[in-house]
Order: structure tokens, then sequence, then C-alpha cells
């Protein structure tokens, strides 16, 4: 059986992902209904107790009476009430087939979805094909002893940990909502410092609505200087699973990388809550780029981080691609293509 829910049904939602195996706070319905760039929905299959759901943004494409789906930021992709390992080639097929019906239904013409690295949706993924990958994610092993974890760090981390304990640097974990609005400042600064692109800019509202959601738990990390907040953090713990998800430092503290000391503090209250992982990220746009490099001072565990990128209906992806002169064959990584701000 198949159903399409919507943002405006949160309590149903809400139900498919809490019974997942598997879930991250990606896959949340309170953090879909933050993103205002589509139009949220829920695809489920569903046979008895059994299911997979699919939670995706239908978007109209620009110029055109068509539409394409894409994933909200950060690691999405299906989740099921059942391990990905051991989904029988049957109920995958089925779904499959049944998903392909629905992006029938309408002027649906691509697919893309990040997909998260610790799941193993690939094994479902792959039997559409389109499965790209996309880098490698860096995580930290909170299931060993924090001496083993420590002992892994580069020399450089860790000396530089030691010098801003020593310096009196402060990590403290708020509890006041109001200190939402100190991160903003701080984030904000930093994401126009390095000339993020818009949809990187969030206001106020969006760190409030983040903090005070009931569907996952999320933490706000601040760093401190002579009383002064100079660093942050929000944190998001969901199942096993531990996560920055959005961090920043003041311009003038960058230097002194407190953001290190954060990093470890957030693992030993990762260990006392019970997470499995830490989860750092990539690097930007999923290069192995200096970002990535510094998440690699911490861990050398890494996961491959992929993409599905599935093209519905090739005759209106070409229409686009003519009508805004672009070559099929073109080898820009950007998917859809009629949708690259490079070539468009």
């Amino acid at each position: 059986m198949r159903k399409i829910i919507t943002i405006d049904d949160k309590q149903e939602w809400s139900a498919y992902v809490k019974r997942a195996l598997h879930y991250d706070f990606y896959h949340t319905w309170y953090y879909h209904s933050l993103d205002k760039s589509g139009l949220p929905i829920l695809f489920v299959y569903e046979e008895g107790e059994n299911y997979i759901a699919f939670p995706l943004l239908k978007r109209n494409i620009p110029g055109s009476d068509f539409f394409d789906f894409t994933s909200v930021y950060g690691y999405t992709g299906p989740i099921s009430n059942m391990d990905f390992n051991s989904l029988e080639d049957d109920f995958m097929e089925r779904f499959k087939n049944t998903f392909i019906a629905f992006l029938e239904t309408g002027q649906n013409v691509t697919v893309f979805s990040r997909l998260h690295p610790f799941f193993n949706q690939e094994r479902l993924m792959e039997k559409f094909s389109g499965v790209y990958a996309n880098g490698k994610t860096v995580a930290i092993d909170l299931t060993t002893t924090i001496e083993s974890q420590r002992a892994g760090y580069r020399k450089s981390v860790k000396e530089k940990i030691r010098r801003l304990r020593k310096r009196d640097y402060e990590v403290r974990i708020s509890t006041d909502i109001n200190d939402a609005s100190i991160f903003s400042e701080i984030y904000t600064e930093n994401m126009i410092r390095i000339g993020a692109k818009d949809h990187y800019l969030f206001n106020n509202a969006y760190f409030v609505a983040l903090l005070s959601s009931d569907e996952f738990d999320s933490k706000l990390f601040l760093v401190y200087k002579d009383g002064i907040a100079i660093s942050g953090a929000i944190v998001v713990c969901t199942k096993e699973i531990i996560q920055v998800h959005l961090l920043a430092t003041r311009t003038a503290n960058l230097f002194e990388s407190p953001a290190k000391l954060l990093t470890d503090e957030i693992t030993v209250i990762g260990r006392q809550l019970g997470y499995k992982y830490f989860n750092l990220g990539g690097g930007v746009n999923f290069k192995e780029d200096n970002l990535f490099g510094w998440k690699m001072g911490f861990s050398n565990l890494c996961f491959e981080f992929n993409s599905w990128r599935y093209i519905a209906n090739n005759e209106l992806y070409n229409t686009l691609l003519n009508e805004r002169s672009l070559d099929p064959f073109s080898t820009v990584d950007f998917f859809p293509l009629y949708r690259s701000p490079v070539i468009a």
C-alpha cells in the first residue's frame, strides 16, 4: 500500500519516523517544517506492519509546469522499521515499482536525495541505479574508552586542547533558550566572513525552533573566555548518533581554535548520554579539503557519503536541458543539471 503524508499531518509523519529502526533528526516532521524551499512529503510504502518511508521536498521547476524532488539539508534518504541489510529483494522491488508509479502520476522529472552514511540505504536505492559517491564523513567512535579516543587525535590537536584548558577556556551547555541569539550572532558573522550562500544563512527564530523541538534532543554548546561566548555549536542527538548540525567561531578568536576544545567536550557528553557515534561530517561540498583535514585530526574513522540521483522522465529532462541550451553530457557535478547555478 502507498500513501503520501504531507507536512499538515505531524502525528502520522512522526509516528513512522519513531517506529523506524534507524533514523536521524533530518527525517523528522519538525526539521522538514523548517524548510521553506519546497513542499515536504513523506512517501510511505507499506506491507502489513513493515514499511519504507522516504521524506522529500517537492519543488516546481522555474519556468515550467514540471516538478522535481530533493532532500532537506543534511543526511536523509529512506527509513524503515527493518534493517536495510536484511530487506528481502522482492520487498525492495515492490517499493521501487510503487515509487516509480508515484513519480509517473505527475509531471515529475527528477529526484535527488542525500543518503545517510550510517544506514546502508544504498542497498535499496541501487535497485533504481543512480547512487553516486560524494565523498566521506568523519566520525568518532564513542564506544571506545576516552583514553583510546584521545590517543587517536593528531598531535597538534592534543596540544591545542591542552593549551586551551590551561588558559581557562570553558565549555558550557546552555539551559537558556535566549542564548540562541548569542549563537545566531556568532554563526551569522562566520557565514558572512566565508561568503556563504543565502541558504546557509538562518535567522534567530530558526535556532530557537531547532532548540525547542520535541522530536529530537538538541543542545546549545558555547565556549567562553573571560565571560564572553566566542564559539558555539548546535548539537543534535538522535537514536545512537550525536552530531554537530551547525558550528561557528567569532572571527577574532579563530586563531585560538576553541572549536577543538568544544569538539572534545561534546564527545564527553555524548559518552555520558550513551551515544555510539559522534558524526563530524565531511568537508565543504564533501571534498577532502582543509575542513575535512581538520576533522580527520580527531579520528581516522570514515564513512562513505552518497547521494541518489534519479531521472524519472528522460523526455522532460532533455526538454529542460534543451530549453536552457545545456549539454546533457556535461561533466559538471550537479544534479539535476537544469538547476545548475554554474551553467544555467
